[in-house]
């Protein structure tokens, strides 16, 4: 039970994070155009359109695409544009040859 109401929490915690126009910068920092991050997210065109409008999606949407965001490094805090994580997920090979790669963790 205890779990079930940390995920909640969590959630909340993304979706009050994650605002439009992070997606809008997350796709640029990743290249991504509005139908690769559908793909990537499993979330409609429409609704990444609309959500990028400032107009009101599901939730189960706006989770989707914030976690797969993260799932490729990204971080959201509000009021900041969208950071990469100190975490090693997702990183370059050519990053993991240098000599300073053991200090990202």
């Amino acid at each position: 039970m205890a779990s079930l109401a940390m995920n909640h929490i969590l959630e909340r915690i993304a979706l009050f994070q994650f605002t439009p126009t992070h997606c809008v910068q997350a796709r640029a920092m990743l290249g991504w155009s509005v139908e690769q991050l559908s793909r990537e997210a499993e979330v409609s065109v429409e609704d990444i359109q609309r959500f990028e409008a400032q107009q009101d999606v599901a939730d189960a949407a706006r989770l989707a695409l914030a976690y797969r965001f993260e799932a490729r490094g990204l971080v959201f805090f509000p009021g900041f544009a969208p950071g990469r994580s100190a975490s090693v997920q997702g990183v370059s090979s050519e990053a993991m040859g240098r000599g300073d790669f053991a200090m990202a963790e």
